[in-house]
């Protein structure tokens, strides 16, 4: 077996380097499977190595900021490297969006290149990017004069096309610069240099650009191969399914956190629970990360009780939300955020009162961030705009600590927490306890208005089969939570009636108005 750490936060913390020692210790291993695809480290390297010195040949160089239009997988992976490796600034786009949301992120992010395959989920590229880009069709690769993106010149796809705006990326013909000149670039990659800018998802208003340099990439994705090591029990090579998109930041987490050990990264184009459980019945997975909605969406297909997933026991045995593994009190271990790169591991943590002075442990309070790990902030937003005089980031996170455990417990957001009669309760806090009902496959918790309340707490569940009596509900969350804490509104609901967010996170805002218009009741 090749060992199992590079360790890469001793040496210089650069996505070029990260790479560099991965593909020497890990080489013929499998690092990135897909249902059509397979990348080994030591390919990894080669064929972004290509890539690389074909964008140094046709003028990239550092800080130039290349949109990434993919689908989860090996394209994905060779591009990201290539593109993090001379010192550019890569932006994923989700390929989820629309026309017009593409065209937001390539002005918002300042686009001078954007690089796409031919298709993207069984859909034309080109007719995409000329919807999203009014002036497109007709110009001359190169050469773009885009007013909606202005700094654009050019979009690579990497396969025919007859597009007369359109440069052609071919991998066996392409002009490339010599090694030695790559090689010369990549040293001067340093810690400091912006590495990738990654918008937020959400269901509403612009999405802010996070920009996080190659140094906090490297230090914050160190500890994800051990955590992944004491999620499957598995302790040298893991072969894990990622269920979260490339193009955010917990599937860039895996991305790069698979270059410090061996981890091998099973991704899917589209969260298909099929097309999921066939990859990991295949691979043979030892486990899932993702959001709890897709693990559920998994143990509800119809094919999960004939599967051989003997490697994965934890798919069928651990709780929905792995957040939830070793919890005391109900509420679930913090995610960490997309400002801090997916991790914890490198961040200065503070938990405040509306004052601003710290609390005691067992107090919930609002986290604040700083430090190494912490973003460098947001595009085209000041630094005064972004972080306090002391350096600190707020987060609008409800968290608490208690003594002598490390870990931070979430509570929920100022904007998610239900006020009901004046007391806050934590959604998270029921669906934890309410989806440890054998009859329940899945909860959501929500507010919902109420004439004298304010806000009620409104419970949608996923029978796991058979009906549900929603008195037996309550008299059974009744001995497990304070009273104001028990759903007062239980809507029973089919799994696919149940909106969620492309980023697989319940779509509470969508929940909330197919209530209030009397669609789910």
């Amino acid at each position: 077996m090749p060992p199992t750490d590079t360790g890469a936060t001793d040496r210089r913390p650069t996505i070029p380097a990260l790479l560099a020692r991965a593909g020497r210790a890990f080489g013929s291993a499998d690092y990135i499977v897909s249902p059509t695809d397979r990348l080994t480290y030591a390919a990894a390297d080669e064929q972004s190595a290509r890539i690389a010195r074909w964008l140094l040949h046709e003028g990239v160089g550092k800080g130039t900021r290349i949109g990434l239009f993919f689908t989860s997988g090996v394209e994905w992976v060779t591009w990201w490297l290539a593109v993090t490796r001379i010192g550019a600034l890569a932006v994923p786009i989700s390929t989820l969006g629309t026309p017009a949301e593409i065209a937001g992120i390539a002005r918002l992010a300042d686009l001078q290149v954007l690089v796409a395959p031919t298709q993207v989920l069984a859909r034309g590229v080109a007719e995409r990017f000329e919807a999203a880009l009014p002036g497109l069709a007709g110009q001359a690769a190169g050469r773009l004069e885009l007013a909606g993106a202005p700094y654009l010149r050019r979009i690579v796809l990497t396969g025919g096309t007859d597009r007369s705006w359109a440069t052609r990326w071919d991998p066996r013909r392409g002009p490339m610069v010599g090694a030695e000149l790559l090689a010369a670039a990549e040293a001067e990659v340093s810690p400091a240099d912006l590495a990738t800018m990654i918008h937020t998802s959400g269901s509403t208003a612009d999405p802010k650009g996070v920009l996080h340099t190659h140094g906090t990439l490297v230090r914050q994705t160190s500890t994800w191969p051990a955590a992944i090591r004491g999620l499957t029990g598995v302790p040298d090579g893991p072969r894990i399914l990622c269920a979260m998109p490339f193009f955010w930041i917990g599937g860039l987490l895996a991305v790069i956190g698979a270059l410090h050990a061996s981890v091998a990264v099973l991704v899917l184009p589209r969260l298909d629970a099929g097309a999921g459980l066939d990859l990991a019945e295949r691979e043979r997975a030892n486990g899932v990360v993702g959001w709890p909605a897709f693990t559920q969406q998994l143990r509800l297909h119809p094919s999960f009780p004939s599967r051989d997933l003997s490697s994965a026991p934890s798919l069928r045995d651990a709780p929905v939300d792995l957040a939830m593994i070793g919890v005391p009190d109900g509420h679930p271990i913090h995610r960490s955020l997309t400002e801090t790169g997916g991790s914890f591991a490198c961040t200065e943590t503070a938990i405040v009162d509306a004052g601003g002075h710290r609390v005691p442990d067992g107090t919930v309070g609002e986290l604040l961030v700083r430090g190494v790990g912490v973003m460098t902030g947001y595009n085209k937003r000041e630094r005064s705009e972004v972080f306090d005089a002391d350096g600190w980031y707020h987060t609008s996170d409800r968290v608490y600590r208690r003594t002598g455990d490390p870990r931070l417990f979430y509570v929920g957001r100022d904007s998610e927490l239900i006020k009901a009669a004046g007391a806050n309760v934590s959604p998270r806090e029921v669906e934890a306890v309410i989806e440890e009902f054998p009859e329940v496959a899945h909860c959501v918790v929500v507010g919902i208005d109420h004439p004298t309340r304010g806000e009620e707490v409104g419970a949608v569940v996923v029978p796991a089969g058979g009906e549900l009596d929603p008195d037996q509900l309550t008299a059974r969350a009744r001995t497990l939570l304070s009273s104001y804490k028990v759903p007062t509104r239980w809507i029973i609901a089919a799994g696919d009636e149940v909106p969620s967010l492309p980023s697989g996170k319940p779509d509470r805002q969508g929940l909330r108005k197919l209530v209030a218009e009397g669609r789910l009741k």
